[in-house]
């Protein structure tokens, strides 16, 4: 598999997300709608009734701050994920919100959790991990951009703030990293030049041939060929006309 086929572009990149933020913002603007909030169909836990909050606790949110706070980095989080993460991205979704969802329930406090930031750790955990351990030039890149834009999201996988969950941040990294080592994916084999490969004689290279062992250039003497073929261009002056 190529470079072009692997990391390919597809409505998808841009569906995702969409759906992603429409369905966050939909559910934002149905309480404001009808003057309450659902928070109670967040994620309480050790409770029962309060695992109902893994699959509808990331489409809740407290304030507007909160909701702003994580669209942007769920829509360009999302976007990598399926430009480069294509066949397993939906799995990654799906799974991490089940598995963060399901950590969050056994070691959060006595509280409703609700927000789609633990969703926004998987991503990004899962993104950064698996560029590492994929090897690719490109995916490592990624991995470094994500480190760049969001590296300070770690510190809030602890008790640094009040109000903030920080256990589904980190079910969320911890979810995202089980899934890296997890979720196989084919990664492009990466083009080498034939000096590159392991059967390469530099002996027989014709450009290096010209150059000792030290690198410096050999004068090679211009040897006749009786195979030559010579070329003479006769011009005419227009006076013998």
């Amino acid at each position: 598999m190529s470079n072009t086929e692997h990391f390919r572009f597809s409505n998808a990149v841009l569906m995702a997300p969409l759906l992603a933020i429409l369905s966050i913002w939909t559910v934002f603007w149905l309480e404001l709608q009808l003057g309450t909030n659902f928070n109670k169909y967040g994620i309480n836990p050790r409770e029962i009734v309060g695992l109902r909050g893994v699959a509808f606790s990331p489409f809740i949110h407290g304030s507007v701050e909160h909701l702003y706070n994580n669209t942007i980095p769920l829509a360009i989080l999302t976007a990598f994920l399926f430009y480069f993460y294509r066949p397993v991205a939906l799995k990654a979704l799906v799974w991490g919100t089940l598995i963060s969802g399901i950590l969050t329930w056994m070691i959060g406090r006595p509280s409703y959790h609700i927000g789609a930031s633990g969703i926004i750790y998987v991503l990004a955990s899962f993104i950064f991990f698996k560029g590492v351990f994929a090897k690719h030039f490109r995916l490592i890149a990624l991995s470094l951009v994500v480190v760049f834009i969001y590296g300070s999201m770690i510190w809030y996988i602890f008790p640094i703030e009040e109000g903030i969950s920080w256990e589904g941040h980190l079910s969320g990294f911890v979810t995202g990293l089980i899934l890296a080592l997890l979720l196989k994916v084919k990664v492009p084999k990466e083009k080498k030049y034939h000096w590159e490969r392991e059967d390469y004689d530099k002996d027989k290279d014709p450009f290096l041939k010209h150059f000792d062992e030290n690198g410096n250039f050999i004068e090679t003497p211009h040897e006749e060929n009786d195979n030559a073929v010579n070329v003479r261009y006769y011009y005419k002056d227009n006076k013998d006309k």
